[in-house]
């Protein structure tokens, strides 16, 4: 049943890591020579980062077709969480080689881009949830037959 609540967790999901690539993951100032510039990390400044980016996108939406399949759409969005999680590691370790890059930043701080992906997680166990329960009610009606 695509209409099931477990499909509207997975497109939400799809649209929280789609927004990774609109905003910025991280945001800092670097001091060179007496003068303040700005910087930013980007997902697609980052070739492994956008290849993560845009499967951890097309995994929910592909998982709300799998409707009739529930055991690999649950299987799905645990492959999508891992991709999620794979996301995040990345980002951290970019943020933490930025001093490591010759770059030596002043300040900085995580912005929208660092914090969609972990709702998005939630969205994710949220979906395994409704999928769960959906299965659960299939073979409770399987029984009464």
């Amino acid at each position: 049943m695509i209409q099931r609540k477990q499909s509207l967790w997975l497109l939400l999901a799809a649209l929280l890591n789609a927004g990774v690539l609109y905003f910025d993951l991280y945001k800092y100032h670097t001091t060179a020579n007496g003068i303040d510039t700005p910087g930013q990390l980007r997902v697609s400044d980052h070739y492994p980062s956008l290849l993560i980016a845009l499967v951890m996108i097309l995994l929910p939406l592909v998982t709300i077709f799998m409707y009739k399949k529930r055991k690999q759409q649950v299987a799905m969005s645990f492959v999508s969480i891992l991709a999620v999680t794979s996301f995040i590691f990345f980002a951290l370790n970019r943020v933490g080689h930025i001093a490591d890059g010759g770059i030596v930043a002043t300040g900085g701080s995580y912005w929208l881009g660092a914090i969609l992906p972990v709702i998005s997680i939630i969205f994710l166990f949220m979906a395994i949830l409704g999928i769960r329960k959906d299965d659960k009610l299939v073979r409770s009606a399987d029984r009464l037959r």
